[in-house]
């Protein structure tokens, strides 16, 4: 055997292990789809309705909702992150999505964690749908505060068309950012 065919390999190998692990996370990798993806959603809305209450305001408020029940990051040396979820309109799932995140630097770990971007605008969910790729930028609000309060719906409405609540699967993940996050519609 040449050592280019011992290379595809192992490459080979290594990238089937780490599909495993990252399916084995729960993220939307290796489920059985949309019923999966659905069933997700719905658990994680009531999760992040009754931890922070004042999120239900927004969602009343918003032209749509796009539900990241799971995203997996990991990290060692080199980061990433992967979850798949649905954009609701009107309380309906009208389209799936993966997000995907890169991040460089020095990164030891894994973590879980939920989010959900309120499109407050009919403009700001249009581009959102149309967009290839969307990617979030840093204009984007939080809506949840690093003392795990939610931030009062009149009062965020007036500043951002597209709103951000992430929380991990044990609470409020502190120092969240979704910046350099990338959203593309999939087929579920």
């Amino acid at each position: 055997m040449t050592h280019s065919g011992m290379s595809r390999r192992v490459f080979t190998l290594g990238a089937l292990v780490s599909t495993g692990a990252v399916a084995a996370c729960g993220n939307g990798v290796g489920s059985r789809g949309a019923v999966t993806i659905d069933a997700r959603v719905g658990a994680t809305l009531d999760e992040m309705y009754r931890s922070y209450p004042n999120t239900r305001q927004l969602a009343d408020k918003a032209d749509g909702m796009l539900v990241m029940p799971v995203v997996t990051e990991a990290g060692f040396g080199f980061g990433g992150a992967y979850g798949e979820g649905a954009l609701l309109v009107n309380g309906a799932t009208v389209d799936y999505y993966s997000v995907i995140k890169g991040s460089g630097g020095l990164q030891i770990g894994a973590q879980q964690f939920s989010h959900v971007l309120f499109f407050m605008t009919n403009e700001a969910l249009n581009d959102f749908r149309r967009s290839p790729g969307w990617a979030a930028g840093a204009d984007l609000e939080y809506v949840i505060s690093d003392k795990g309060e939610s931030v009062a719906a009149d009062t965020t409405t007036t500043l951002s068309p597209v709103l951000a609540a992430v929380f991990a699967q044990a609470g409020l993940r502190l120092g969240a950012t979704l910046e350099g996050t990338k959203y593309t519609r999939v087929i579920r």
